[in-house]
C-alpha cells in the first residue's frame, strides 16, 4: 500500500472563523484521533490533501504527516476517518484522521469492482444486479486492498456470488456476513403484452350474436322443462 508524506502545522485556534480563515489561505483544518489520547488539531494544504485521495488506494490512502512545531519535526502515520464537503460546491471543509501503527490490524471499507460480461447477460439477456459495492475488512495497513476485483464472466441466470466467494490475500478478513449477496443474475424482464387499439375496437365493435327462431323455440322449451323440474322437487 502506497504511503504519502505531507506536511502539516499545529492549529492554535478552532472554530468556524479559524476555520474559515484557513481555508481562504488553501489550507484544509484537520483533527488526528488516537484512542485514548487528546486529539491534535492540524492544518495541511489542500492541493496535497486532494492529490493524497487521488492516489489508486483513494480514501483508503496511508498519509505520514509531517508536523512541524518549535522547529521540530513529529511524524504520525495516519488514516482518513472522515471528510466533511461543503454540501453545494463539494469543496473539502474538514477532514478527521485516526493514528495508525503499521504493525496492528485496522477496519476499513473496501469497493468492490465488477469485472467480464456474464454470459447470461451476453448469451440470454438476463439482467446482473450489482447489490454489494462495499466490503468492510480487517488487516494490516500496509495490506489493505484498492479493490477486491469479481469475475462475473461465466454466470449464467439464476447464479449468485456471495461474500464467502470473494478473494482476497492471506491475512485479509472480510468481516460481512458470509451469505450476504454481492452479485445476481437475474432473468429477463418479460414486457406485459398489451392488445394494439385496433383490435380492442374490434372487439368493442362486434355484432351481437344472431339466433334462429328454431333456436329460440328450443331455448324456451328447455327453460319451461327446467323450471318444472324445479316445481317438483319441492
Amino acid at each position: 500500500m502506497e504511503q504519502i508524506e505531507i506536511e502539516a502545522k499545529p492549529r492554535q485556534k478552532t472554530g468556524k472563523e479559524a476555520a474559515k480563515r484557513l481555508r481562504n489561505e488553501g489550507l484544509i483544518p484537520v483533527i488526528v484521533y488516537n484512542k485514548g489520547k487528546r486529539s491534535i488539531p492540524l492544518a495541511v494544504s489542500g492541493v496535497d490533501l486532494i492529490s493524497a485521495l487521488h492516489t489508486s488506494a483513494g480514501g483508503n490512502v496511508i498519509i505520514n504527516l509531517n508536523i512541524k512545531k518549535d522547529k521540530k519535526l513529529q511524524k504520525k502515520t495516519v488514516i482518513i476517518k472522515d471528510i466533511q464537503h461543503h454540501p453545494i460546491k463539494g469543496d473539502i471543509l474538514h477532514v478527521d484522521f485516526e493514528q495508525i501503527s503499521l504493525t496492528q490490524n485496522i477496519t476499513v471499507k473496501v469497493p468492490i469492482d465488477i469485472k467480464g460480461e456474464a454470459i447470461g447477460v451476453k448469451r440470454d439477456g438476463g439482467i446482473l444486479e450489482h447489490i454489494l459495492w462495499e466490503v468492510e475488512v480487517e488487516c494490516l495497513p500496509t495490506k489493505i486492498p484498492e479493490k477486491i476485483e469479481v469475475r462475473v464472466d461465466s454466470l449464467e441466470i439464476g447464479d449468485i456470488v456471495h461474500v464467502k466467494d470473494l478473494k482476497v490475500e492471506e491475512g485479509i478478513k472480510i468481516l460481512n456476513d458470509p451469505e450476504e449477496p454481492v452479485v445476481v443474475i437475474e432473468p429477463p424482464r418479460k414486457m406485459e403484452e398489451e392488445k394494439p387499439e385496433e383490435e380492442e375496437l374490434i372487439e368493442e365493435e362486434k355484432e351481437p350474436e344472431v339466433i334462429s327462431e328454431k333456436e329460440k323455440e328450443e331455448r324456451i322449451r328447455e327453460k319451461a322443462e327446467e323450471k318444472e323440474k324445479k316445481q317438483q322437487e319441492q
